[in-house]
C-alpha cells in the first residue's frame, strides 16, 4: 500500500492504525507492549522499498518485530482479490531480509491459540508454545 495522498510515511500509519479492523484491534491486544514472549512489535510498521525521483515507496506492515525481523500481516477478504500483489510484496520482503507471516482473518476468529503458536514459532523456531502471555 502507498501513502500518495498523505504528506508522510507516519501520517498514513497513523490513518492506519485509527482504522484498523476487528481481528487486527485483537491482535494489537495480545502482541503490544512486550505482552507476548517480550518481544516490541508495533503496528502499520512503513517499510522503505524503493525510491523513484526522490521519493520513497512504503509497504505497511500490519505488525513488525524489529528484533527478529519478522512481519504478521492479517489477511482479510480483500487479500482473495489481490494474490498476485501479495506475493510480489512478500518476495520484495523477503528481499529485504524480512520473514513475513500471513494469517487469515478466520485464523484470528477461529484459532486464535493456532495463531499465536505460529508467530511464536516464526519468532522462535525452537520453542513454538503461545505463552506465558497475560490477556488469554
Amino acid at each position: 500500500m502507498q501513502s500518495s495522498q498523505f504528506s508522510s510515511s507516519t501520517a498514513f500509519a497513523r490513518m492506519l492504525r485509527r482504522n484498523q479492523t476487528r481481528e487486527e484491534s485483537i491482535m494489537w491486544g495480545l502482541l503490544r507492549n512486550r505482552q507476548f514472549k517480550g518481544y516490541k512489535f508495533v503496528r502499520q510498521h512503513p517499510i522503505k522499498v524503493w525510491e523513484t525521483s526522490g521519493r520513497w515507496h512504503y509497504y505497511y506492515a500490519d505488525f513488525y518485530c524489529a528484533e527478529k525481523r519478522l512481519v504478521v500481516e492479517i489477511d482479510g477478504l480483500i487479500h482473495c482479490l489481490q494474490e498476485d500483489y501479495d506475493r510480489a510484496r512478500d518476495i520484495i520482503m523477503l528481499e529485504l531480509q524480512l520473514q513475513v507471516l500471513r494469517v487469515r482473518n478466520e485464523e484470528v476468529n477461529g484459532d486464535l491459540v493456532g495463531v499465536l503458536q505460529k508467530i511464536a514459532s516464526a519468532l522462535n523456531p525452537i520453542d513454538s508454545s503461545p505463552g506465558p502471555f497475560s490477556t488469554l
